[in-house]
């Protein structure tokens, strides 16, 4: 296993060690994304730790494939006349399974484009790597299906299964869909209540109640957001709370000192972990 991550945390010098025959060009690629990139990792180690998390899934996943292909290729040495039934719904298995690999791939790469193109930085050397992977996957899709084909003309029932591709496409990009969908809401305490978003709870004869989030709070009072692409919320307002549960490390509210002009959230990863609705009490 290729484990990217790592190799960017230690010196680059480790990659010219060892066997030049033996040298891997992502890799070498990797190292020179780190030289390219320079003092800027650090403020964008999470832009970049992305990337790598979903180059290590591709890499992972390829040499799941290349295992699978592995067994496919020994178990049909001998032809379809040695195989038993079990092992011939081990190879359908098996063969759907690195088509779905293969979608999953093809999800991450879609992915990684749409980040490189949203990145403010110089990513030469990981569009180096995006090129290699991409052709690196290609080749690999047209192998896969040779490798369908030949078991095809031994009778075993792969002609029905298909790539999925777009199937597992649209399902992958609905989970990705949902996981970065968040909600808000904001208005006076009063307007929330009213509008089943909010209740007061607590206190002493009446004093001192808290305003908290209702256990059945109306879903469609909320507007839809998409929190990879949403960094600021304006309010415009005299004074801003939150009620829903936020790392405070993880926003801020900005304006003068007699508005509060909106929140901008510095860390959406840790601002939106504890909930995906953000409620806030303007004054």
């Amino acid at each position: 296993m290729k484990k990217f991550i790592i190799a960017l945390m230690l010196s680059p010098l480790l990659f010219s060690c060892g066997n030049e025959e033996e040298r891997d060009p992502v890799k070498d690629s990797l190292t020179a994304v780190t030289n390219d990139l320079g003092g800027e990792v650090k403020e964008k180690d999470s832009t970049i730790e992305s990337f790598l998390r979903s180059f290590n899934e591709i890499q992972d996943n390829l040499d799941m494939i290349k295992e699978k292909e592995k067994i496919i290729s020994m178990s049909t040495k001998d032809g379809e006349k040695e195989l038993q039934s079990s092992q011939k719904d081990q190879i359908v298995a098996d063969i759907q399974q690195i088509y779905e690999l293969m979608a999953k791939n093809k999800q991450n790469l879609a992915s990684m484009n749409g980040k490189l193109k949203k990145a403010n930085l110089k990513m030469t050397e990981l569009e180096k790597m995006i090129e290699r992977i991409t052709s690196q996957l290609g080749d690999k899709e047209a192998e896969v299906g040779d490798l369908k084909a030949q078991l095809e003309k031994m009778n075993l029932e792969v002609q029905n299964l298909t790539m999925n591709i777009e199937e597992e496409k649209q399902e992958s990009q609905a989970k990705t869909e949902k996981l970065n969908t968040a909600f808000y809401a904001f208005g006076t305490s009063k307007e929330l209540i009213k509008q089943g978003v909010l209740t007061k709870e607590g206190g002493f004869i009446g004093i001192g109640k808290a305003e908290k989030l209702k256990n059945d709070f109306n879903k469609s009072y909320f507007t839809k957001i998409d929190l990879t692409q949403t960094t600021s919320i304006p309010l415009g307002t005299k004074k801003a709370k939150l009620i829903t549960s936020h790392p405070s490390s993880a926003y801020k509210l900005e304006g003068s000192k007699d508005k509060v002009e909106k929140i901008s959230i510095t860390n959406p990863e840790e601002f939106w972990s504890s909930s995906k609705y953000l409620v806030i009490v303007v004054d």
